[in-house]
């Protein structure tokens, strides 16, 4: 399903509104609820919005989609601004907030630690109730960088992308992203217009379009969607 709404501001709030509902259904069945949310404006607008929610949250927890290798004080971490959308705004414990351990300079040791959280959060293999995307203008999702060979790990929940100018990011796979209840997408900006276009086609292509589909909820805004019509 895809909803096309006029500018960020009403998608942000709209997903928030999608994930609340969500995370309702998800404790009533199943007793907890586990999201995994990527970095980026859209994002952060999202989750203040969602802080306003009525949600039990004591049974909620929080995970990342993918995070920059490097030191707990870097502004281009998404982290912190993850903890000042949420922390003191919402009743969200702040420990059900699951940073990736990108201080380490241990790849492997890191990957083990993060599957071993997905793993006692949602089981084994982990399945999470939801993960929020958002769609790169290169067709990126998550850290799944075109041509980068994370994109053929098939065995493991966690990898690691290759270094890169923009440095190093440790991301959730495939594995786990097609594993996962529902998907929520946001895509927001002309600059998306194509790559929108590409992932309502499921082009395999690119890395957003390799994402299960027919679990998704798609939010864009009119500047992404251009003239295609919601389906």
């Amino acid at each position: 399903m895809t909803q096309v709404l006029s500018d960020v501001v009403p998608v942000a709030r709209q997903a928030a509104a999608f994930i609340a509902e969500e995370a309702r259904k998800g404790v009533s069945s199943r007793g907890r609820f586990v999201v995994a949310v990527s970095g980026g404006h859209t994002s952060w607008l999202m989750l203040h919005a969602l802080a306003r929610e009525k949600l039990p949250w004591e049974c909620v927890h929080i995970v990342q989609t993918d995070e920059l290798m490097t030191g707990e004080n870097d502004p281009d971490r998404s982290l912190p601004h993850l903890r000042r959308s949420l922390v003191g705004n919402c009743r969200l414990p702040a420990d059900q907030i699951y940073p990736m351990p990108v201080e380490t300079q241990d790849a492997e040791t890191a990957i083990s630690q993060y599957t071993q959280t997905l793993v006692k959060l949602a089981g084994t293999p982990p399945v999470l109730d939801l993960i929020q995307l958002i769609l790169g203008s290169d067709g990126h999702a998550a850290a799944l960088l075109p041509e980068d060979p994370v994109l053929d790990v098939a065995d493991a929940e966690v990898a690691m992308t290759v270094p890169s100018a923009e440095g190093r990011r440790m991301t959730l796979t495939f594995p786990v992203l097609n594993r996962a209840r529902r998907v929520l997408w946001i895509v927001t900006g002309t600059e998306k217009a194509d790559m929108f276009a590409r992932l309502r086609n499921a082009d395999i292509s690119i890395p957003a379009g390799r994402v299960r589909y027919d679990r998704a909820f798609v939010l864009a805004d009119c500047a992404a969607a251009g003239q295609l019509v919601p389906r």
